[in-house]
């Protein structure tokens, strides 16, 4: 027997805001209730916002999302991600280390582009998440002008898309769009006048900023609201959307991270995967769970003492977990990898990259069973 529900089902949203570059995507962003900024691309320096620190690699941005859903609506009403196209290098950076490969052209045969739309699609996952526990998120984005060619016609017209992925073999434009419950292109609106008496030559006049919200041949943009196809830039145009308190579940409540799908989904590669991890068996059931129930909150207020020449990508993972140097420099002379003595800045910068960053789950899963045998104050 299965149940049956009726009606409308009120949850959290999932918004895409997108256009060209200072159209006031961030400012739109701001409005939404008790928002909180990943601000990928440093683009909100100037804004009085709430703000986690800029990731320096795609674990960072994981790691960041989660603590954002272990808060809860109470604390956070809206995680941005300002902007998701930037989000996207890094996911790029994080797949190409991981394989080893200087660039997502590498792989050959698209094969690249695979591997990060998967791991993207796997980032949409956490996202999903979560929405499910109560909090809006909204990822901001820029826009490109593409030629577009419809099957059934001739000829082929310009078009407004997501940032999203160099070429068309990338596959994330079309993930974060079926992803997003509400798809909105903000731009301006422009008019063609005729400048001369014949109406030969024009030019363009006008340019308030605009809401599109429903699909154009020339954007995409959708909504399930009934919105009008054309609003105003204000947020006050759509607030009624976001204004009554999402219902949460128990289970979405759980302040404690999920044993996420990343360690054990991602695309294997050796030096990275098997760098610290004994047994694939054991890999998911013991070390993901640990650094979910684990890991401290991300505080502002906590000054951790370490190297500032240690590369940003693994120093902001250590000050998120408060591991020391002496911590990292123990397990990977446990490993074998470098005597203890060695300091982390003498480490081949691919090593760093390549395993430290890339495996960071595992590395402090390592960690934390140090702690276990030697207790630090």
């Amino acid at each position: 027997m299965f149940e049956i529900i009726s009606g409308k089902i009120q949850k959290a949203k999932k918004v895409v805001l997108y256009g060209p570059e200072g159209i006031g995507k961030s400012s739109l962003a701001a409005r939404f209730p008790n928002p909180i900024f990943i601000d990928t691309e440093g683009s909100t320096t100037e804004m009085d916002v709430r703000r986690l620190k800029k990731p320096t690699s795609w674990e960072m941005l994981k790691q960041q999302v989660q603590w954002v859903k272990q808060q809860g609506p109470a604390q956070i009403g809206t995680l941005v991600i300002d902007t998701i196209d930037w989000a996207e290098m890094l996911c790029n950076e994080h797949v190409c280390t991981q394989h080893n490969k200087r660039g997502i052209e590498d792989f050959g045969y698209g094969k690249g582009y695979v591997y990060a739309s998967e791991e993207f699609g796997r980032f949409l996952n956490l996202l999903t998440d979560v929405v499910e526990a109560g909090i809006h998120v909204v990822l901001t984005a820029h826009s490109q002008i593409v030629k577009f060619e419809q099957p059934d016609e001739m000829g082929a017209y310009d078009r407004y898309q997501l940032k999203l992925g160099a070429k068309t073999g990338s596959r994330t434009a079309a993930l974060v769009k079926e992803w997003a419950d509400i798809v909105l292109f903000l731009n301006y609106k422009t008019f063609s006048v005729a400048a001369d008496d014949s109406g030969r030559k024009h030019k363009a006049q006008g340019g308030a900023r605009v809401m599109y919200t429903t699909h154009h041949p020339v954007w995409d943009a959708k909504n399930r609201h009934g919105l009008p196809d054309e609003l105003p830039l204000d947020y006050s145009h759509i607030a009624h959307i976001f204004s009554n308190q999402p219902v949460v579940t128990s289970q979405a409540q759980t302040p404690t991270a999920q044993p996420g799908p990343t360690a054990a989904a991602e695309p294997a590669q050796p030096a990275a995967e098997t760098a610290f991890a004994p047994a694939e068996s054991t890999v998911e059931q013991t070390t993901a769970p640990a650094i979910a129930n684990t890991s401290p909150a991300p505080d502002p207020s906590v000054s951790v003492d370490i190297n500032p020449n240690i590369p940003a990508s693994l120093r902001d993972l250590m000050i998120r977990h408060q591991v020391s140097e002496w911590e990292i420099q123990h397990v990977v002379a446990k490993r074998g990898y470098y005597p203890a003595d060695t300091p982390i800045t003498n480490y081949d910068p691919g090593f760093i990259e390549g395993v430290l960053v890339a495996a960071w789950p595992k590395v402090f899963a390592m960690i934390e069973e140090l702690r276990d045998e030697i207790p630090f104050n």
